[in-house]
């Protein structure tokens, strides 16, 4: 078993700057850790259970950096406010495709579709669904500008434990 100091080096890696559930709808909040299972992290409801979550849609991606992209464009966004499970820095979800493998934490993660965004992101500005996704985002084109900005949905291969600060990495 590997040490904390021990972890190989991947070409793709970055942190989990925060893990957050909601009782159903957003936004999410931060919690302290949190136990990733087959359906998503231990604790988080969804409203919509035909719509969210499941076992494609088990965990919800998002780039810290493209949450502060986009209130710096003035959106009055933070970290869970997308509905993201992890957010993340330092790894590009943009160069991330379907099927990419992601440890997070402890767990395994393999990435199934990029988020749709829904009319509950309405309350952040009327123009923020266009700036997360647009129709080549929808007909699964990463060459998209927006691929990855409304986050990427992932299904999970390995549960486990997953925390702020942790690794999380392509590994395949």
């Amino acid at each position: 078993m590997m040490g904390i100091d021990e972890r190989p080096e991947y070409p793709m890696q970055g942190i989990i700057v925060q893990v957050s559930i909601s009782p159903g709808g957003l936004p999410k909040r931060a919690i302290p850790e949190g136990l990733i299972a087959s359906l998503g992290i231990e604790g988080d409801l969804h409203n919509h259970p035909g719509i969210h979550g499941g076992p494609r849609k088990a965990i919800l991606l998002a780039a810290a950096e493209a949450i502060e992209d986009l209130t710096a464009r003035g959106y009055p966004l933070f970290f869970g406010a997308l509905g993201e499970n992890l957010t993340t820095r330092g790894i590009d979800l943009r160069q991330l495709h379907i099927g990419a493998r992601l440890r997070a934490g402890a767990a395994l993660l393999e990435i199934t579709q990029p988020r749709g965004p829904c009319s509950a992101l309405d309350v952040y500005g009327a123009s923020l669904k266009a700036d997360l996704y647009d129709p080549r985002v929808k007909a699964l084109d990463p060459s998209s500008p927006r691929w990855g900005m409304s986050g990427l949905y992932a299904s999970v291969v390995e549960s486990g434990p997953v925390r702020p600060k942790d690794i999380i990495a392509v590994v395949a």
